[in-house]
C-alpha cells in the first residue's frame, strides 16, 4: 500500500502542474475547436432538416471516422512532449522513492491525464448538441436519414448502415471511446519510451505513428495503388489488421460477415502494445541520465 501512495502522489504531481501550463490549456481549447468542426456538419444537418439528434451521435459519427481520431490524438503531443515531467520537486522523490516507483507514477499519469482528455472531447460533443438532443438509447431520425441514404457520404458523415442495424448508441458510444482510448494511450506510451530513450524523440515518434496511420488508410492506398475493386477488398482487410489507427476505427472490425478484427482484438492489441512499451520504459529508466535545468529538462 505504500507503495500504491507513493506512484499515486507521484501522478497527482504532475496533474498540478496543469494550473500554470499553457501547452495543457492550449491542449484542451484545441480539443473543443476540433470538436466544434468535425461535429457541426451533422448539428446543421439536424438544424436544416427540422430533425432532433441522439445525445451521443454527434460524438459517434465524428469519432466513428479514422481522420477524426487522428485530429485529436495528435493534440496529446501537446500533453505528452515533455514526458517524464522533470520539475522542481522530481529530485525530491527521486531521493525518498526509487526510480521505478517514480516511472510508475509517471505512467498512472499518463493513463489517467488520457482517459481525462478523451471524457472532455465526449462531454465536449454532448454540450455542442445542446437542445436539439435526447438521452433515450434509440438512433435519431436523422442517424436514419444519413445512414440508409447518400447523405452522409456526400457531406463525410460515417453513419454505416451495419453501426445502425447492430448496435444502440450507448453501447456504440462505449466501444468508440474505448478504441479511441486504447489508441492514445498506445500512442502516448511511445511518447515516453521515445522520451526516454533519445532526448525528445517522443514528439518525432508520435508523428510518425499517426503519419504510418494515416498512409495505411484502405481508400487512400487504392486510389493511389489504383486497386480493382476485389483487391480494394484485401488491401481494407490487410490494413485492418496491421494499422493501430484502423484497430481505433469502429467501421473497421468484424461484426460477424467479414474478415475483420473483432473488437475484443483490437482492446488485446492496444493493451500488449501498450504493456510492452510501458515495460520498455520501465527497463529504460535504470539507466536514464536526469538532467535538471531549472524546473525543466
Amino acid at each position: 500500500m505504500y507503495r500504491i501512495r507513493q506512484i499515486w502522489l507521484v501522478a497527482m504531481a504532475n496533474f498540478r502542474r496543469w494550473r500554470k501550463n499553457p501547452q495543457i490549456w492550449l491542449a484542451f481549447a484545441l480539443g473543443f475547436v476540433v470538436c466544434f468542426l468535425l461535429s457541426d456538419k451533422v448539428l446543421v444537418f439536424a438544424k436544416e432538416h427540422d430533425t432532433i439528434v441522439q445525445i451521443l451521435e454527434p460524438f459517434i459519427w465524428t469519432f466513428g471516422d479514422a481522420t477524426s481520431i487522428l485530429v485529436i490524438s495528435l493534440l496529446l503531443l501537446l500533453l505528452f512532449a515533455d514526458m517524464p515531467n522533470l520539475g522542481n520537486e522530481v529530485p525530491l522523490f527521486l531521493v525518498r522513492i526509487n526510480r521505478k516507483v517514480w516511472l510508475l507514477g509517471q505512467i498512472l499519469y499518463l493513463v489517467l491525464a488520457t482517459m481525462g482528455f478523451m471524457c472532455f472531447i465526449l462531454l465536449s460533443t454532448c454540450v455542442l448538441a445542446g437542445a436539439r438532443a435526447y438521452t433515450a438509447n434509440l438512433w435519431s431520425d436523422t442517424a436514419a436519414i444519413l445512414g440508409y441514404s447518400s447523405i452522409g457520404e456526400k457531406i463525410a458523415v460515417p453513419a454505416f448502415v451495419k453501426v445502425l442495424e447492430l448496435s444502440f448508441p450507448y453501447t456504440c458510444m462505449i466501444h468508440i471511446f474505448g478504441l479511441m482510448a486504447g489508441y492514445s494511450v498506445l500512442m502516448a506510451s511511445l511518447i515516453l519510451y521515445l522520451n526516454l530513450w533519445k532526448g525528445n524523440g517522443g514528439m518525432v515518434g508520435g508523428i510518425i505513428f499517426s503519419g504510418f496511420g494515416f498512409l495505411m488508410n484502405p481508400e487512400l492506398i487504392a486510389k493511389i495503388l489504383h486497386l480493382s475493386q476485389e483487391r480494394r477488398k484485401t488491401a481494407n482487410i490487410v490494413f485492418g489488421w496491421i494499422s493501430p489507427l484502423n484497430h481505433a476505427t469502429y467501421y473497421m472490425h468484424n461484426f460477424g460477415y467479414d474478415n475483420l478484427p473483432k473488437l475484443w482484438v483490437s482492446y488485446v492489441f492496444f493493451a500488449l502494445g501498450s504493456l510492452a512499451l510501458f515495460g520498455l520504459s520501465i527497463w529504460k529508466i535504470r539507466n536514464y541520465s536526469f538532467d535538471f535545468t531549472g524546473t525543466q529538462k
